[in-house]
Formats: structure tokens, sequence, C-alpha cells
């Protein structure tokens, strides 16, 4: 297996528009582990769709807790367990990820119950460990090391930047965040930095089109990076490629790959991906595929 990462649902936010992207959730093939990367509504069809056997499930990064990004945990694992899956499965998250895992079995209680009576399944209560992580250090097993730094995205406070490293290569997610220096010195050298991205002139014409328009454009300001924020990040941590994910908005007809291109590019003149479901990224210095968006 080849290391890669695929950019599985690629808007920010938890709302669902006719011909739009999905939320948030990336596969990370890395050093022989499947990783998933948060779980948004639709992670459970990306990964089939990116030809990944379910019963493989194997390691779950949770960065936050809104929905946009948890949503379909419960859901992933226990479809995976319908096909199948019968290995140990670690989820890694915030605090709060524990007790989202046991709402969630208690809420299909019925079901898991009478599919292990009646069709013989392990129980899918003893294969899944969850375990709640802070800044620093979260896992380092089989080469594969995993660091965690805290971000700024009010009013949710335990919302962690995340960094892969397995041999010589580094991938690093910024998760949600306002634009936040430190993410410099967490990001250095890395390979890939897959930072969140809003675009001003869509974010106003976003507002306009909801009922809570000024307390959403208020928070989205307040917790959000723009794109040339995120291309700054990239600069100074001198990373080999930038890949713009979690845009905002991602479903505007009125922007396109040149409108995100050329807004970064007042800050970051490297390697450019701009995120789009199903988007295929080689982590060898090669070119993305399947429709790469690489300016």
């Amino acid at each position: 297996m080849s290391d890669r990462l695929v950019l599985l649902g690629s808007k920010g936010g938890p709302a669902l528009r006719p011909g739009g992207p999905w939320p948030t959730s990336s596969l990370l093939e890395l050093g022989g582990r499947t990783i998933v990367v948060d779980c948004g509504l639709g992670v459970t069809r990306g990964l089939v769709d990116a030809g990944m056997n379910l019963k493989a499930l194997d390691l779950i990064f949770i960065t936050h807790l809104h929905s946009d990004h948890v949503l379909e945990l419960g859901s992933l694992i226990h479809t995976a367990w319908t096909a199948g899956l019968a290995r140990p499965v670690t989820v890694y998250g915030p605090p709060g990820t524990r007790d989202y895992w046991r709402h969630f079995c208690r809420a299909m209680d019925f079901d898991i119950e009478i599919r292990i009576v009646d069709e013989g399944r392990p129980d899918i209560r003893d294969l899944i460990t969850v375990e709640e992580f802070d800044e620093g250090p979260v896992l380092e097993e089989g080469g594969l090391t995993v660091t965690a730094l805290r971000v700024d995205h009010p009013p949710v406070t335990d919302c962690f930047a995340l960094r892969f490293d397995h041999g010589c290569r580094s991938v690093v997610f910024s998760a949600d965040t306002a634009f936040f220096p430190p993410l410099v010195g967490f990001a250095k050298g890395a390979d890939t930095l897959v930072h969140e991205a809003m675009l001003e002139e869509g974010v106003e014409r976003l507002v306009a089109r909801t009922g809570n328009g000024a307390r959403l454009r208020e928070h989205l300001f307040a917790s959000h990076s723009l794109a040339g924020e995120a291309g700054r990040i990239a600069r100074d941590a001198g990373v080999r490629r930038l890949v713009l994910n979690h845009l905002i908005p991602a479903d505007d007809p009125a922007i396109g790959e040149a409108d995100w291109v050329a807004a970064v590019r007042k800050t970051w003149s490297g390697d450019l991906t701009i995120a789009r479901d199903g988007l295929v990224v080689g982590l060898s210095g090669a070119k993305a595929v399947q429709g790469e968006e690489t300016a």
C-alpha cells in the first residue's frame, strides 16, 4: 500500500446543498496504517469510493466535536461492523469522544444486540477503544508518531491540529482554526500541510443566504482562517505542499478554483492543491491525481 491522502469531504460546515460537496473527512494511508481523520457526513461512502475495505478500519482521529467532524463516526464504525469488521479499532478524540461513542451504542442497542444473536457478530462494543487526548504526544506505535496542538477555534476549546510522522514523511492537519502562528512551529518542515481556508467575498454571500447571517459572520471570522493566512502558515513553516481544505464557502457557483488560487498566491508560491471530494494526493512528492487542482 503506497502512502496517500484522500480528501473525502472538502467543505466547511455541516449543511448540504444540491450538487455541493460533503463535509470534512480524510483518509491518510501512511506507513502501512489506515487512518481516518474526522468523520463528517459522507465519510463511509467516501472511504468505499476510495477503494477501502471497511473491514480494514484501523485508526480514527477526531480533531474536535463540531458535527461536521464527528456526525458519522458512530455510523462509520457500525457500517464497518456490518461489513465484517472483527479487528480492534482505536478512536482518538478530544474530551467528550468517549461519551459520544457510549451514547451512540445506547441509541443503537436494539440493532447491536439482535445482530450479535441473529448473525453471530462479535460485540461491537468490545472492538472499539476510545482514547481521549490533549495537547502533546498522542500515539507512538510501529514507527508512526502522532502529535496534537490545541488551536484557536472559539467557542470550542478542545480543538486540535494533528501531525502524523512516519519515516521521512509528515502530514499536518490544521483542524478548524483562526490564524494561529504557533502552527508554524508545529508544521515545520512537513511534507504536506492540510489547512482550512475561507474566502472573504464568499463569506459575505454565504451569510446573506442564512437566517442568522450576522451572528454566523461573526463566528466565521473569529474562528476560521482566510486563504492568504493559510498561505502564511505554509510559507513560514517551510512545508513542501499546501492543501486548502474545509473550504468556506465550497458550494458558491460564483467562486471557482482560480479565486482560491489568487487568494493564496499572495502569500504562498509553493505547491498548492485545492481540495475537492475524492481528490487523491500522493505523498511521494508526485502530483496529486484524480483531477488534482494544482497551481
